[in-house]
């Protein structure tokens, strides 16, 4: 892995006990999304091109904005956001965004079809000196904890 690599992406791979469409479901339903992404609130819709407006616990990170770029049912879902908690004197608006992209496709997890995702966040190599640090470290250990938070919420019984 070259050095760039290192501090520009993050990625976190999961088999999932839950079918395709499942975890499809729970990654791009709005509603199911904010039960286990841990988000109080929302403003919008997950389509391509739109802005939505998510509010969330400080734990959490707070409120936060993200910009849907794409969505290939049961493949590919991405946004843009400008990740790590929000500081109030800041202007996010002229900081680079990260893209964060959800992959899924098909694996066997004990005999049984499960999802095999790939959550991939890139582009810390843009982000200002005095940030870039701390919200990749952040943000390394929120895909850990939404990966896990995920994982219970598409395995449970339904």
């Amino acid at each position: 892995m070259n050095e760039s690599k290192v501090t520009n992406t993050i990625e976190r791979q999961a088999l999932l006990r839950a079918p395709r469409s499942r975890v499809w479901e729970a990654v791009t339903n709005i509603k199911k999304f904010c039960e286990w992404f841990g988000v109080a609130t929302v403003d919008g819709e997950f389509r391509p091109g739109a802005k939505v407006r998510m509010r969330a616990p400080e734990e959490y990170g707070g409120d936060f904005d993200m910009t849907v770029e794409r969505m290939q049912p049961e493949h590919l879902f991405s946004w843009r956001w400008h990740p790590g908690a929000r500081d109030a004197g800041v202007d996010y608006a002229k900081e680079p965004t990260t893209l964060v992209e959800f992959k899924l496709s098909d694996a066997q997890v004990d005999g049984k079809i499960g999802t095999l995702l790939t959550i991939t966040e890139s582009g810390f190599d843009s982000i200002s000196l005095a940030r870039r640090a701390k919200v990749f470290g952040d943000n390394c250990e929120g895909w850990d904890a939404q990966l896990r938070n995920l994982e219970r919420y598409v395995t449970q019984a339904t």
